[in-house]
């Protein structure tokens, strides 16, 4: 569904039930796309508890980087990060 600013005002609650139901509802200005409802449940990212559950599954443990320990020490990671007045 494309709508003009104009017509998406007037029809706000309408477009938002439909974005709800999966349609993607594009508002144009100018006959330019301008923005896009959208459900927020649909959008990308990870799924935490699935990356756990999977890692748990695959033996992984820890972060899987092997950090050295001299980064855990803050006097470190302040000279890194220059914040202090030397």
């Amino acid at each position: 569904m494309e709508l003009a600013i104009r017509d998406a005002k007037a029809r706000l609650s309408e477009l938002i039930a439909a974005a709800r139901n999966g349609e993607r509802v594009i508002i144009t200005k100018h006959g330019r796309p301008t923005a896009e409802l959208v459900r927020c449940d649909q959008r990308g990212g990870f799924d935490f508890e699935k990356l756990e559950e999977s890692r748990r599954r695959l033996g992984i443990t820890g972060d899987g980087e092997g950090w050295p320990k001299s980064f855990d020490d803050p006097a470190f990671s302040r000279r890194v990060l220059c914040l202090d007045d030397d």
